[in-house]
């Protein structure tokens, strides 16, 4: 069996934090259903991917998969794969447990599914609190990160950091905090670069995470309009042609570069493998010059929805009439048959 050997970078804390992750959102159908169908997949690749040497595992309560993943993890450490300090588990609080007294019982609760002591890192998902039935809470993030500082220092995790905070939120709370973010997880591919926000949480000892580091490169986000590059694009398939390497890897090996770890997700074995296999080459500074100039600021992941909502991160997008939330934002039950709490 094939391996990869997957590099770490320090978080703010020492800990030691692998490079590059494996993603376990399944996504949304064209109705903002979830695909929880595909989850036995999930875990059959996920499995491949910790044979293989993957270390890091990124999930969250919205994504109602962390029954299974907890499963894989458990078995791999059951059969000697690993041990439980050899993976790297994040996982994320949603907006409907935004107050100080709710994040534990959040993050208890994903301990519970995920059938773990304990987590390695723990995120706020979004910095908007929204109630099950979509009241905007308008809870101050600080107050949401003071239970993340409970959390840590009760053991239930050994990292806190934060999901989607633009640059002002992020100075905010680098401002009042006790115990500084070891994380911001944004979107970040070679369309959405977010210089400066990568920038500033880097001089702040914050590590930038990329989801969605493919933006509309892959099919599957390859929507009306959207900008180059695509899986085609002839810059993209000269640089791959020269390195030896998959388009794909050329956009991972770009993120790396830049000091960003990425948590890109598949469930095909071959693209696990792939992902993980960009660590023996390096983009010179032609390359990089190159790649940068794909960025223009496009967000493939862009909630419309969320856009009235106290502490809504991204820049609102004139015209756009009031959409409401999709009811799989709102309510759900966890696991491949939908009824774990």
């Amino acid at each position: 069996m094939a391996k990869v050997s997957i590099p770490t970078i320090k978080l703010n804390n020492g800990i030691e934090f692998p490079a590059l992750g494996y993603g376990t959102w399944l996504g949304l159908n064209d109705k903002m259903e979830f695909e929880i169908t595909d989850a036995r997949k999930l875990q059959d690749a996920l499995s491949y991917a910790i044979d293989i040497g993957y270390r890091h595992i990124d999930t969250a309560h919205l994504y109602r998969v962390e029954p299974e993943v907890g499963e894989v993890i458990n078995k791999k450490i059951k059969d000697g794969v690993v041990k439980r300090e050899d993976i790297f588990v994040t996982t994320k609080v949603w907006h409907h447990h935004h107050k100080q007294a709710d994040v534990e019982v959040a993050v208890r609760d994903s301990l519970r599914r995920l059938n773990l002591d304990y987590v390695d890192l723990v995120l706020v998902h979004w910095p908007m609190s929204i109630s099950q039935e979509g009241i905007d809470e308008k809870i101050d993030h600080l107050e949401t990160w003071r239970g993340f500082e409970e959390v840590l220092k009760k053991g239930l995790t050994r990292s806190i950091g934060v999901s989607n905070f633009n640059i002002e939120q992020m100075k905010r709370l680098l401002a009042n905090c006790n115990v500084p973010p070891a994380v911001n997880q944004i979107e970040i591919n070679l369309n959405l670069g977010q210089k400066e926000l990568v920038d500033y949480c880097q001089s702040k000892g914050v590590v930038v995470v990329a989801y969605s580091p493919f933006g509309t490169m892959v099919p599957s986000r390859n929507y009306p309009d959207s900008p180059e590059p695509k899986m085609d694009n002839p810059t993209m398939l000269s640089i791959a042609k020269k390195h030896g390497k998959t388009v794909t890897q050329i956009a991972l090996r770009y993120l790396y570069q830049r000091g960003i770890v990425s948590i890109p997700k598949t469930v095909t074995k071959s693209r696990v493998l792939e992902n993980a296999s960009i660590f023996d080459f390096q983009l010179d500074d032609e390359d990089v010059a190159t790649l940068a100039q794909f960025d223009n600021g496009f967000r493939t992941i862009r909630p419309l929805f969320w856009q009235p909502y106290e502490n809504y991160p991204f820049d609102v997008v004139p015209g756009q009439e009031h959409e409401d939330i999709p009811i799989s934002l709102l309510k759900w039950k966890n696991g491949v048959n939908g009824d774990i709490e």
